[in-house]
């Protein structure tokens, strides 16, 4: 195997739970520890990360329980995942609204195989949480952005030295998600700049009527970072 898929299913499969019980009833989940989960995600990065070359580095929040959290490939739902040639029995019913609107945008730029070789998709935060059952973001609850703080700070260390990502640009996918990653980027000193785009979801629920024109963005900033 490529030395960067090794080391990307070593990072996520390895990432350490929170060693006390997350504020506000907040559950996490490590869903690489899942036999099947590390075996799509080795597949999918073979596929599609099988070479070493520096690729800038864009991270959304934290994976959602029906895209990265149940194929462990970010923002890839199981219908993006088939999409992508990588074979899998999840079910396909229900279309993650992020991974819908990454895929429109990852086609513009000429497909995943073209995309994959440039970027590379990430969370800040690489597990899954959930509050009640439904999705719950890092930022949710400032007691538990604090709870999560430090290992926030060894995610994006561990993602841009560990896979060797480019140092000269990151991108953050949400606004919000971009004002933390500036504040974790002002104590690690790993990015000259932060790109910051809107959320994929935020796109889909709430500006699906300009749905060619936020693609036509996401194409012009990640096009103007390419060698």
């Amino acid at each position: 195997m490529p030395d960067f898929p090794a080391r990307l299913l070593q990072l996520l499969s390895t990432f350490p739970l929170p060693a006390a019980p997350l504020p506000g009833g907040v559950e996490v989940r490590n869903s690489y520890h899942d036999p099947a989960v590390r075996t799509i995600l080795q597949a999918f990065a073979h596929k599609f990360y099988a070479t070493d070359a520096p690729r800038v580095g864009i991270f959304g929040i934290n994976p959602g329980r029906f895209g990265g959290g149940r194929t462990g490939v970010a923002f890839t739902d199981p219908v993006a995942l088939a999409s992508c040639g990588i074979a899998h029995t999840l079910p396909r019913q229900r279309r993650e609204l992020s991974s819908e609107f990454v895929y429109q945008f990852i086609e513009a730029l000429g497909g995943p195989g073209e995309f994959y070789q440039h970027f590379f998709l990430s969370s800040i935060y690489p597990l899954e949480l959930t509050r009640e059952g439904k999705n719950y973001n890092y930022y949710d609850a400032p007691a538990l952005t604090k709870a999560l703080w430090p290992d926030m700070r060894l995610s994006l260390t561990e993602q841009t030295n560990r896979l060797k990502l480019r140092r000269d640009v990151a991108v953050s996918l949400g606004r919000r998600n971009g004002e933390f990653l500036h504040k974790l980027n002002e104590e690690l000193g790993l990015f000259s700049r932060i790109e910051i785009l809107d959320h994929p979801r935020f796109l889909m629920q709430y500006r699906r009527k300009s749905l060619a024109e936020n693609v036509a963005r996401y194409v012009e900033v990640l096009g103007g970072l390419v060698d």
